[in-house]
């Protein structure tokens, strides 16, 4: 267990170093790629409630891929962030109903402005986009290691919700093996801007 947490934190460093490399423009012809992908996915045009995230810095994903789900008619929620790394949510209501909010030891993070819904909200969800730093071939997925996720999943299978789970990335992190611990829950599919690849799950 020890080795796959070290291995864990070894694959975030260079993924994240990848990440950091990235010009302004190829993170914004990508965020506009992969918004592309992820709209035409089933489990996105036909769901009631999408659990999203806002991307931060060089994080894959776009504003305005949750601004054509608001204006389809789905209800978007977004996390909120709490001292001990879990999640509350609140509805997005555009751009201008987001706030940066500064977490002490984070970084700087939008978040919703309204009405907080509760943790157990995400339960609610047909489908959740999950941030990630990579994914493997049975759909793995690596976090960035705070747990804020770990959480949303245990609480969704605890409730016995079984939302569809997608993750965004680049298409350089879609990897061969992503170390898992049993806590670690797959997904069903990852999203880049170069394609769509489903898991059997």
């Amino acid at each position: 267990m020890i080795e796959n947490r070290s291995a864990k934190a070894d694959l975030r460093r260079e993924l994240l170093a990848a990440r950091r490399a990235l010009s302004a423009e190829a993170v914004a012809a990508a965020a506009d790629a992969l918004a592309e992908r992820a709209l035409s996915l089933p489990e996105l045009s036909a769901a009631d409630t999408v659990a999203a995230y806002v991307p931060v810095g060089t994080e894959p994903g776009t504003l305005a891929l949750l601004d054509v789900l608001r204006g389809r008619g789905t209800r978007v929620l977004l996390p909120v962030l709490l001292p001990d790394n879990d999640l509350d949510w609140a509805v997005y209501e555009g751009p201008a109903s987001l706030a940066p909010v500064a977490h002490a030891g984070k970084m700087q993070l939008l978040e919703p402005a309204g009405p907080r819904l509760g943790p157990d909200a995400v339960t609610g969800a047909d489908t959740v986009l999950l941030p990630g730093l990579a994914v493997d071939g049975r759909g793995m997925r690596l976090g960035r290691g705070g747990g804020s996720y770990d959480r949303v999943l245990a609480r969704l299978q605890r409730a016995g919700a079984h939302p569809a789970l997608v993750v965004l990335l680049y298409a350089t992190e879609v990897v061969e093996h992503v170390p898992a611990e049993p806590h670690d829950h797959p997904v069903q599919a990852v999203v880049t801007p170069t394609g769509v690849r489903r898991f059997g799950t």
